[in-house]
Order: structure tokens, then sequence, then C-alpha cells
């Protein structure tokens, strides 16, 4: 075999190669990606049950209520349409309020999840409030904060 014909063997090989690594790849990518629906999307889609499933939105104003020493906690996510009401039990994260941001993961029964896990959001101007504090007495502090 001439020298040309080796390299181009080699060149297809490593092609080859590199596309199965790449298909193997988006094939596992794939597979365990979960995005987050909005209750309007929910309710578009008319889905009605689902195993795993993340609902994310605002917290609506006046709708958590907690019972059992906090461990029990119902309160319904909006957006700007459509609203859906998730059970959680256990402790919500520190930053969950009303009117803030949060995703739940969950199982979806007849537009109620039954949340297993709570993610709340925070916005992109979010500062620890010692750092917050820090920059205060600093003089740093600007309207930014």
């Amino acid at each position: 075999m001439s020298k040309r014909f080796q390299r181009g063997i080699i060149i297809i090989l490593s092609l080859l190669f590199l596309l199965t690594a790449v298909v193997l790849a988006l094939f596992n990518i794939n597979s365990n990606i979960v995005f987050f629906l909005t209750p309007s999307e929910i309710l578009e889609k008319k889905i009605t049950y689902v195993d795993k499933i993340r609902v994310g939105g605002i917290v609506k104003i006046n709708s958590y209520q907690n019972n059992k020493d906090d461990i029990e906690n119902i309160f319904v996510i909006k957006d700007n349409l459509n609203e859906i009401k998730v059970y959680y039990e256990g402790l919500l994260p520190d930053l969950f309020k009303e009117g803030s941001g949060v995703v739940a993961e969950g199982e979806l029964q007849d537009n109620t999840l039954y949340a297993k896990r709570v993610f709340a959001k925070h916005d992109e101007n979010y500062m620890p409030s010692s750092i917050a504090d820090e920059l205060k007495k600093s003089g740093y502090w600007n309207n930014q904060y």
C-alpha cells in the first residue's frame, strides 16, 4: 500500500470514530436533559399524568400554606395566564417566598403537582446579605445592588 492510501484510511477511520463519539454523546445528553414547563404549556398540551415533570413559574401571592411543623407545604405556581397547585412535603429552600421564581419537580396528576423537589430561583441581581452589607459600609454601594 502506498503512503497516500494509508493516510486516506487513517483519515476515514478517524472521522468514523469521531462521528460515533459525537452521536453517542448526543444520545446520552438527550436522555438525561430535563427542561421545565410553565403552567400554560402543561394546559395547552393537555398533560394530565406524568411520572416526572418540572414546572416553573412564580409563586402566587397569598397562595402559600403550610402545616404539620412546616413540613407539609401547599402553594400555587403561576405564569402570566395559568396556574398549577403544588403539594410538597419537606423543607423548602431558603430563597423560597411568594412572588419569587420556583421550579418544582414531581408527579403531575389532574393539574396538581405532587412535588418531590423544589428549587427556588433568584434573579440575576442576587447578592448575599453579608456582601451587600460590606458594600454599604465601604461606600461602594450603588443603585444596581
